[in-house]
């Protein structure tokens, strides 16, 4: 899977986990960026993410990522790419 297609399905799990169609994701997203990101709705975009991918997060590397590239690099290259 491209970096480009990681980015693609990230973004739906975004979108869906809230509730916003029209949310606007771009690498540098992060969770400023969305009023209702907070700790809680992290941990359910991390279970979102390794149920997408079939991957099992290190939840210290979750905690250092900064935004929304940074999670998609992690994706890519837990996937060997």
């Amino acid at each position: 899977m491209s970096r480009e297609e990681v980015f693609e399905e990230v973004r739906k799990i975004f979108r869906d986990n809230f509730d916003d169609e029209e949310l606007v994701i771009v690498d540098e997203t992060n969770s400023k960026d969305i009023e209702d990101w907070d700790s809680i709705e992290h941990i359910n975009l991390v279970i979102a993410m390794e149920k997408r991918f079939g991957l099992k997060f290190d939840i210290r590397e979750v905690g250092k990522l900064a935004n929304v590239g940074e999670m998609v690099d992690l994706i890519v290259s837990m996937m060997g790419g």
